[in-house]
């Protein structure tokens, strides 16, 4: 294991960063099938990124890991006792008054992270960090309320972190989003199919 870490520190990866992708590959993917597993792992995923940003000087990712591990707590039970009656959440279309309500809260959030991190030491890519933040959040509170359009959400995100990432030269980081990108289309894919089936049957 030692070796191997040597491996990835030589070509500009650390095992942490190696092991928070594994876990959030494994978590995205979970997500697909609709697993409630995709929940705890995506927790333990944040929690090894917001180390892995914040000694990067990724100052607002690394703070979005935080809010995300609160979004996965609330994420894990929505998706257990969100729907009717406390029963299991099914998957949904975002409604217009959401989806706008969603837009507002992006620029806010953007707004509000974008004045904090310029006036922190050293931020890398203020702009589009803060902007990627924002917007993750809003996805990830999508992702809890199991709404469809999540997915289209989190592919426009990181289709823009994977060029972030490998201007920064977090390579291995980048291919994770990358990687990211592909289950996105795949787990908007299967959504729409599992939507498509609860209105047939409804």
């Amino acid at each position: 294991m030692t070796v191997f870490c040597a491996w990835l520190t030589a070509h500009g990866t650390t095992c942490l960063e190696f092991v928070a992708v594994l876990f959030g590959i494994a978590g995205v993917y979970l997500s697909i099938p609709e697993s409630i597993w995709n929940w705890p792992v995506g927790m333990i995923n944040v929690a090894l990124f917001a180390l892995v940003f914040w000694r990067q000087h990724l100052y607002a990712n690394s703070g979005l890991q935080v809010v995300y591990f609160a979004l996965s707590v609330y994420g894990w039970y929505q998706w257990l006792h969100g729907g009717p009656e406390k029963t299991e959440l099914t998957v949904a279309r975002t409604p217009r008054r959401i989806g706008v309500g969603a837009v507002l809260a992006t620029i806010a959030a953007w707004a509000v992270l974008y004045f904090v991190v310029r006036r922190m030491p050293g931020p890398t890519m203020p702009f589009m960090d803060t902007a990627t933040t924002a917007v993750s959040l809003v996805a990830e509170w999508m992702l809890a309320k199991k709404l469809l359009e999540n997915w289209a959400v989190w592919i426009v995100i990181d289709a823009i972190s994977v060029g972030m990432f490998v201007a920064d030269g977090l390579y291995l980081t980048a291919i994770n989003y990358a990687i990211y990108f592909a289950l996105a289309v795949m787990g908007l894919v299967a959504w729409r199919r599992t939507l498509a089936t609860q209105t047939a049957m409804a």
